[in-house]
């Protein structure tokens, strides 16, 4: 069986709630990925901070990204998947909510994300091409 851990890439890593997105978009080049999940102080999951929201919701709405920090950009309720869970679980996941990326935990700690790439690489043109039609179309 094939799990969200065999399928994620490892070295994710959170963006503190409190921090500016001037410094999540530094980070975001240094680890050359397009998201990063935000994190509260406990280090739980609280939202998923796109290089897109940052440009749509800050830059481009005349704010300063200095200024603004990832929690004000975290909407919705976050969505994640155990480590263990198989592929299935995690094609559901990502189909049903439309989403593109997908935090992996692990004992309630961030151990990876799956993201557009991952599936690339490990899903068969079939699966990929459902979960492309399913993420992408219109609602």
């Amino acid at each position: 069986m094939t799990t969200a851990g065999d399928i994620m890439h490892s070295g994710a890593q959170w963006i503190p709630a409190h921090e500016t997105l001037d410094r999540a978009a530094q980070l975001m080049r240094q680890l050359d990925v397009g998201a990063l999940p935000i994190s509260d102080e406990n280090e739980r999951l609280c939202g998923i901070l796109t290089d897109r929201d940052i440009v749509v919701e800050c830059v481009a709405m005349g704010h300063d990204p200095s200024k603004v920090t990832a929690a004000e950009m975290a909407k919705g309720t976050p969505r994640w998947i155990d480590s263990g869970a198989d592929v299935g679980e995690v094609l559901r996941e990502m189909k049903g909510r439309q989403i593109r990326r997908l935090p992996v935990i692990e004992n309630k700690r961030l151990v990876g994300m799956i993201s557009e790439a991952d599936l690339a690489t490990h899903l068969t043109e079939e699966q990929l091409a459902d979960w492309v039609e399913s993420v992408y179309a219109k609602s």
